[in-house]
């Protein structure tokens, strides 16, 4: 299935590192200038705003899904190609995933680890097939992947599970894992043997 559409999870703070921004720019840009309409959850601010001003400014679409709760306190993004306001946290996520054919990880918080978590739970469960690209963007995301590691080892996550992500931490790696993703597809009774 080809990818032209990617949704992009990261975070909302525009307190961090300007490492993590410049990643945000140069992902935002680069989806942008290989034709990939961006999926996002609609902000302007942090690095999510980012991404929408460096794939807009590079001739890219983009497409926002903000809930109502956010959007009354006047983050979203006025300037994007379609901005869409929805009830609800649970609306936005699964629009997100409707419209999108492959999911890149940024570093984020709180809300950056829900998204994550329940697009590699649909994917265990065969609820999607799509690529998912962790971008390990200067050792970010390392303690995370410690943890996943650390279920598997304890049992709690089959060895399988590995295998529903890719890593990546440069842009090269990240549209090479693209680039290579199939679909993963078993048997979601083994989940629990």
């Amino acid at each position: 299935m080809p990818i032209d559409s990617v949704c992009v999870y990261c975070g909302s703070s525009n307190r961090v590192d300007e490492a993590y921004k410049d990643v945000a720019r140069a992902v935002g840009r680069g989806l942008a200038e290989k034709g990939k309409r961006i999926v996002y959850g609609g902000g302007r601010v942090g690095l999510m705003g980012i991404v929408a001003d460096a794939a807009l400014a590079a001739g890219g679409k983009v497409t926002g899904i903000i809930p109502e709760h956010i959007q009354s306190r006047e983050v979203e993004h006025t300037g994007l190609t379609e901005l869409i306001v929805v009830a609800d946290m649970h609306t936005r996520k699964r629009m997100m995933v409707e419209r999108s054919d492959a999911f890149v990880i940024l570093p984020g918080g709180f809300g950056t680890l829900d998204e994550t978590f329940e697009i590699l739970t649909w994917k265990q469960l065969n609820l999607h097939a799509k690529p998912i690209v962790i971008y390990n963007a200067c050792g970010y995301w390392d303690h995370l992947l410690a943890l996943i590691r650390g279920l598997v080892d304890a049992g709690f996550a089959p060895p399988a599970n590995l295998d529903l992500f890719a890593v990546a931490d440069t842009m090269e790696a990240m549209f090479a894992a693209l680039a290579r993703a199939e679909p993963v597809s078993g048997d979601v009774a083994s989940k629990w043997m």
